[in-house]
């Protein structure tokens, strides 16, 4: 198991932020699209690095067509000399239609069409093949010499795909090369509902199996080595799962635990922004469930054996601050581990 690490969202530190992932051992740095272009951090990143994996965790597909994927992420596999990876999400209805003002319907279908329309794209540049793709969603039939860039030695992408539901999950199985489990995820959730989606998808795609198919998993850890510390670390963690708990598409997750109706009471929390009230709503239980709670030295064996059968890559997550030597602990403890 490969263990990642995040880059924060501070472009101005970017190159120095990914040139201390890979001095301190980790195997790869992600962006994600908050408040920046995740591909312009990655571009910083690769620029800054020789040997980790760069990529987005994630790009918000939506939010693009098909042609500008390709484009920026066929260069960025070049900038980054083979050590891009394509990661896509397709984030929620308001945040499409209001934040992006982009097409919003039947989004496990049009995710599906838009990685393989980026993949026709891209194997008219780089295999020579005509342009010819026609779909629900997306249509791309024109492309001429001078819009076509050069190949180059390192071709296209891998392209991970984030997802909860159990749709857009078979979508990953079938069309993606590997998989975001989302950090509000639980054990059970991830054993009854999304494994067996995706070996659905990779069923349709004529695949047997996860071989060859990587699954990467940022993972709420809630760290600590003092009881100061910890019970911080521990508000900060309830705040973030309260945060994704409040979406009703990731309702799901809470039920199968039986726990649907703080899904309710954490949605209305949010939509009268008492968004300091809904940590209250996440007991020690669900805590436990989503996180693996208390020291650097005490996390990093339980993490393990917690999801290491079953992710090939591991990023640390979490929703509070916490000194860097923190996670220079956790990393050992993990690594160890290992």
């Amino acid at each position: 198991m490969k263990i990642d690490a995040s880059l924060s969202d501070d472009i101005g530190a970017t190159r120095t932020a990914a040139a201390k992932i890979e001095s301190d051992g980790y195997a790869g740095g992600w962006t994600s699209e908050t408040k920046h272009d995740p591909f312009l951090q990655c571009l910083q990143a690769a620029m800054a690095t020789e040997s980790i994996t760069i990529g987005t965790a994630i790009a918000i597909g939506f939010a693009r067509s098909p042609m500008t994927l390709a484009s920026t992420s066929y260069d960025l596999a070049r900038y980054a000399e083979g050590r891009f990876v394509l990661g896509l999400g397709s984030q929620i209805k308001p945040h499409i239609e209001r934040r992006f003002s982009m097409p919003w319907s039947a989004p496990a279908a049009r995710m599906r069409e838009l990685i393989l329309a980026t993949r026709a794209i891209w194997a008219t540049w780089h295999e020579g093949v005509k342009l010819d793709f026609r779909g629900d969603f997306y249509s791309h039939t024109l492309m001429t010499p001078f819009f076509t860039p050069e190949p180059h030695e390192y071709g296209p992408p891998p392209v991970f795909l984030a997802a909860v539901g159990e749709k857009m999950t078979e979508v990953a199985g079938e069309v993606a090369d590997g998989f975001f489990v989302h950090p509000f995820t639980t054990m059970r959730y991830l054993e009854q509902v999304t494994v067996p989606a995706l070996l659905r998808g990779r069923a349709k795609a004529g695949k047997d199996g996860l071989d060859g198919f990587v699954i990467n998993g940022p993972s709420f850890v809630t760290i600590g080595r003092t009881e100061e510390e910890l019970a911080a670390a521990i508000q900060g963690t309830k705040a973030r799962i309260a945060f994704y708990g409040s979406t009703p598409a990731y309702r799901q997750v809470l039920e199968l635990h039986g726990w649907g109706e703080a899904q309710d009471e954490l949605n209305t929390l949010s939509k009268q922004g008492r968004w300091d009230d809904m940590a209250d709503v996440i007991t020690d239980e669900m805590l436990h469930e989503f996180s693996v709670v208390g020291t650097p030295a005490e996390v990093g064996p339980k993490l393990v054996a917690k999801v290491g059968k079953v992710y090939e890559r591991l990023t640390f997550y979490s929703g509070y601050d916490a000194e860097p030597a923190l996670w220079s602990e956790l990393l050992a403890a993990v690594t160890a581990a290992v």
